[in-house]
């Protein structure tokens, strides 16, 4: 059994963080997205992995390698233009024809990984196997209709949608999906729609399951589910303190405070984590935070929020929260007069003073 990992897509939702980073190596708990797909992946024990990129590749490339460092073989497939999910199976056809295949979109989280997933898959052998979950705001995923138990019906972001189970982003096929793509014609978005494929499969009488999960997941397309899945993950993290800290200094509750990292003179509530080389000085990390590596928080607060490597706050007097800060970002106050608040920011930047 192979896998496809999709890691192309320009996460416009995420700007302007995206901008200079791909949506899928933003980290989560100090790791990239994308590795947690990785690692589900071979825990399933699959080895041989397709990675569709796009104009991000050279900076996916530069983090997976060969793959060698997830205990996988990894093969890079460019897609030129973001044509929609369905048009980057067809363009890995000559990787994965000849074997069933599991697709992972690289910008989502499984908590509870896939093994049990692939191994319903592999017993059952159908032409097609589809997760589910239930969620709040289906018109924003593909939404499948079931009857019995049985796929009748798949829209892609449905205005009206008749139920409230969305496609996850993982999905698992054999040959057959390559006959689907090649027939369906581009969407309104001018995309080649999965659920388009996978409708057709259905349509012509392919064995199509479904499989509604329980457990936690999440597409990280956006910040409140960035933040979210950043806390689901420190939530299942273990205590690990690597660095130092002082003896001013209180560490509570499931705190991972990496090698090199300082704590001096702070609070540190978890669940949180301490980036490698990191300094805490005289502030207080609230739960649900990371902090990259070689950062230094001084004379601030800070909760419920993501920090991006070699990034800085400084002096601030108001506690920060519900924020992501990118790689090297200097938060702090000015010295100059008259006192006003100064700012430079990128496209699409969210301020809240």
């Amino acid at each position: 059994m192979k896998a496809l990992v999709l890691a192309g897509g320009s996460g416009t939702r995420l700007r302007p963080i995206t901008y200079t980073s791909a949506k899928q190596l933003v980290p989560v708990a100090n790791k990239p997205v994308l590795f947690y797909g990785l690692e589900a992946i071979r825990d399933a024990g699959i080895h041989d992995v397709g990675v569709v990129v796009g104009y991000t590749k050279d900076e996916i490339r530069a983090a997976l390698g060969d793959g060698s460092a997830f205990g996988l073989r990894v093969t890079y497939i460019e897609q030129p233009e973001p044509l929609g999910l369905a048009h980057a199976v067809k363009i890995s056809e000559s990787y994965l024809r000849g074997e069933p295949f599991v697709m992972y979109l690289g910008d989502n989280l499984i908590r509870e990984g896939i093994v049990e997933l692939v191994r319903r898959f592999e017993a059952a052998q159908p032409d097609c196997q589809i997760l589910l979950a239930h969620v709040n705001h289906p018109e924003q995923f593909g939404v499948a209709e079931l009857c019995e138990g049985r796929v009748v019906r798949l829209v892609e972001k449905p205005k009206q949608p008749k139920s409230n189970l969305a496609l996850v982003g993982v999905y698992m096929f054999n040959d057959h999906i390559f006959e689907a793509v090649r027939d369906i014609q581009p969407s309104w978005r001018r995309e080649l729609e999965i659920t388009d494929a996978i409708q057709l499969m259905v349509d012509r009488g392919y064995n199509v399951l479904s499989h509604v999960i329980d457990g936690w997941w999440k597409d990280t397309g956006k910040l409140e589910d960035m933040l979210e899945a950043n806390r689901m993950m420190l939530d299942a993290m273990a205590d690990s303190v690597e660095g130092f800290v002082d003896k001013s200094s209180a560490v509570s509750f499931k705190v991972r405070v990496e090698a090199g990292a300082e704590i001096i003179n702070s609070s540190v509530r978890g669940p949180a984590v301490i980036g490698r080389n990191t300094r805490i000085i005289n502030s207080y990390v609230g739960p649900f935070t990371s902090i990259g590596d070689d950062c230094l928080i001084e004379d601030a607060e800070i909760e419920h929020s993501i920090v991006l490597e070699r990034s800085s706050i400084i002096a601030i007097d108001q506690r920060i929260e519900d924020s992501l800060i990118g790689r090297s970002v200097a938060v702090g106050r000015s010295k100059l007069k008259p006192k006003a608040l100064r700012l430079m920011l990128g496209d699409q930047s969210t301020v809240g003073l």
